[in-house]
């Protein structure tokens, strides 16, 4: 059984940074799209980034270009969102996911929430001006 868990959220001033991470189980994250979503409330679910392979495929939602950093490890199984220069527009739970591999073979579709069929339980983070 597929299982993801985010941790590394929390609270930060605008212009942190945080890191957040994705332990997947139950099978190996470089044979998957994995990507990165958020939610704050009243919103739509809004893809931020996704990595296939050892960054063979990577892409970013425009609002974050340049200041997100998707990556992963192999060993640990582990994919990271890196994040940097945070601005208040960036509060929201932020949830990890999984799913095929032709995923991220295009923008739209890896950043297409219900492209993808198994999330994690989320981590929030909060930036404050």
């Amino acid at each position: 059984q597929m299982q993801l868990t985010e941790s590394g959220g929390g609270s930060v001033q605008a212009g942190g940074s945080l890191k957040l991470s994705c332990a997947a189980s139950g099978y190996t994250i470089n044979n998957r799209c994995v990507g990165w979503f958020r939610q704050a409330p009243g919103k739509e679910r809004e893809g931020v980034a996704a990595l296939y392979g050892d960054a063979y495929r990577i892409h970013y939602a425009d609002s974050v270009k340049g200041r997100f950093t998707i990556s992963g490890d192999n060993a640990k199984n582990t994919v990271y969102l890196q994040m940097t220069s945070l601005k208040p527009d960036d509060t929201a739970m932020y949830y990890c996911a999984t799913g095929g591999s032709g995923l991220c073979g295009g923008s739209w579709s890896a950043l297409e929430a219900t492209r993808y069929n198994v999330f994690g339980q989320g981590t929030q983070v909060t930036v404050s001006s």
